[in-house]
């Protein structure tokens, strides 16, 4: 990996950084989620980056993958996960933090120490399974669980899940990290089941086969899409350039011929309250955590 792939992963890096410290300001009771989120995907934008995939936060029992398509009032006890992805050049940069509007400090420290405890350990040949068993660890001693089937990833270019996967939890599992992966650390911590489930319908979705579209409106939307280069998208930002009926339509046909991959809302299956920490790290002899400034 030469030094400038390197400076646009810490590029990449400052400004997801920077954009979950703008979550602070914009996730409160009684402001709009819709627009805290197009307000932190504007700021990536401002600053030279692309969304490597839409910035969501996910409320309470959900642990990921939403984003509303209409207003949502941020309520007093939410607990706000802000994700966010950025793109320079499709080398990707992913973090992500909870935000506590309730009681919940000790859920949200489990999730952050987890991940702490993780990055301390990460280095070239390491085992796998020993940064998910840390992440239990730490999880299970806060009297908390880890979300089994969630995990953390690889990054590749234009990629936001790649291999290897970086489990939550202990398994029994030979992989090591090997000199020059990219991955994202990215623990979840909850008091419920620690097994989410696809809840509702998908706002998220990625483009993962072209063919030709019938209808002329449809294929505009196919074109806006295809500037994503193969990263996740979602269909509210649409509406805005489309409209909902068109973007809806056009997003059904494409569904219908087998074009996208759909990304519902995750929920605790208990519907406990579930709690996130994220970083991405360049594995090195001296790791690079990218996307950590303080």
């Amino acid at each position: 990996m030469n030094e400038e792939i390197i400076k646009k992963y810490k590029e990449a890096g400052r400004i997801a950084n920077q954009a979950l410290k703008l979550g602070k300001e914009l996730i409160k009771p009684g402001k709009d989620m819709l627009t805290a989120l197009q307000k932190i995907e504007e700021y990536i934008i401002k600053e030279g980056g692309f969304p490597a995939f839409p910035p969501q936060i996910s409320l309470n029992s959900v642990a990921a993958h939403f984003y509303p398509d209409e207003e949502y009032i941020f309520q007093e006890g939410d607990l706000a996960k802000l994700d966010v992805g950025v793109s320079i050049d499709g080398y990707i940069a992913d973090n992500a933090i909870t935000y506590d509007l309730g009681n919940n400090k000790e859920l949200v420290d489990a999730s952050r120490e987890a991940l702490n405890e993780a990055l301390k350990i990460i280095k070239p040949g390491i085992k796998i399974s020993e940064i998910g068993a840390k992440i239990q660890e730490v999880i299970t001693k806060k009297g908390f669980s880890s979300i089994i089937n969630l995990s953390g990833h690889g990054l590749e270019r234009y990629e936001i899940h790649a291999k290897p996967s970086i489990p939550n939890i202990k398994i029994e599992n030979d992989s090591v990290l090997e000199e020059g992966m990219i991955i994202a650390i990215e623990p979840f911590a909850t008091n419920g089941a620690g097994v989410v489930y696809e809840s509702g319908n998908a706002t998220i979705f990625t483009l993962i086969n072209e063919k030709p579209l019938r209808r002329p409106d449809s294929r505009k939307v196919l074109n806006e899409i295809k500037k994503y280069k193969g990263l996740p998208f979602c269909s509210t930002n649409l509406y805005k350039i489309f409209g909902k009926p068109t973007t809806l339509f056009a997003l059904r046909e494409m569904k219908q011929q087998g074009m996208l991959r759909e990304h519902p809302p995750l929920v605790d299956k208990n519907k406990g309250l579930v709690s996130q920490a994220e970083h991405s790290v360049i594995v090195l002899k001296e790791p690079i955590i990218y996307t950590k400034f303080d």
